[in-house]
């Protein structure tokens, strides 16, 4: 049976009050779920938080705790924590993405990033509303400024409060190029269209192998560093010697000349 015009804009307004109540009830659940979730994880992490201070502080000159400006939802800005991981004041000439074997880094700093436990005082950001669980990687003001100007939809991103953990944050390295922030932003922008308490749980579980899949890995490495670090250096002096040896080979000499491998050269 057809529907009369005013039968069908009736449905239409009923669909959509029913998708407006279904996320008015998502974004209460989750808002409240990730507030008691973040509490929960902030105290039985807070030993391991003393612990990592401690090495910081034994480690690197400088705060344990540092702050930096990020945008959040529509935009506002606020102020994001997080465990030192580099050489303090090192952004004293700006702002700049890390990058790989980036020397500001110390080395407790490596792990900590590496592993992400340095991202564990952002449950306070939580908390505080200023972010969520699981969102859009929160970016500074002044790259995403310059980012706006490369990737027009760039900004859509902010439609969310950011997030700790998120569907490209598991799937895609950090940020380092343009072409790397475009496929980013694909993914948050499928999860701000799709987001919903199934997406969300899935995302939360897929956090749990990935954390413990860099743990891992990093502990791995930190056992054996200093071994690969000597091994490195081995290759780099035989490769060294290996050059000059093949650079300084002469053979024999006659009078009045002077034969080598690459050439006869006249006395």
């Amino acid at each position: 049976m057809l529907l009369s015009p005013n039968q069908d804009i009736k449905g239409g307004f009923e669909r959509r009050d029913t998708r407006s109540k279904i996320g008015v009830i998502y974004a209460i659940t989750k808002t409240i779920a990730e507030w008691v979730f973040s509490l929960i994880l902030l105290i039985i992490s807070s030993p391991l938080l003393v612990t990592i201070a401690i090495l910081v502080k034994l480690t690197s000159a400088g705060p344990v705790l540092y702050s930096q400006l990020r945008l959040g939802k529509s935009g506002r800005e606020y102020r994001v924590y997080k465990i030192r991981t580099m050489l303090h004041e090192c952004e004293a000439a700006g702002a700049v993405w890390a990058v790989a074997n980036d020397p500001r880094v110390t080395p407790i700093g490596r792990f900590l990033r590496e592993t992400h436990l340095d991202e564990i005082p952002q449950l306070w950001n939580v908390l505080r509303g200023e972010m969520s669980l699981i969102g859009p990687r929160p970016e500074r003001p002044e790259i995403a400024t310059h980012l706006e100007q490369v990737v027009p939809s760039y900004r859509q991103r902010l439609s969310v409060r950011p997030g700790i953990t998120g569907l490209a944050q598991l799937r895609l390295p950090a940020d380092s190029d343009v072409s790397g922030v475009r496929r980013k932003l694909s993914h948050d922008l499928y999860y701000i269209r799709q987001r919903g308490l199934i997406l969300d749980l899935r995302i939360a579980i897929s956090t749990v192998p990935y954390l413990a899949a860099r743990f891992s890995k990093s502990m791995s490495e930190l056992l054996i560093r200093s071994h690969g670090q000597r091994a490195d250096r081995q290759s780099r002096l035989a490769g060294a010697i290996g050059k000059r040896e093949i650079l300084e080979l002469r053979l024999p000499h006659s009078a009045g000349r002077v034969d080598t491998i690459e050439g006869v050269k006249a006395a």
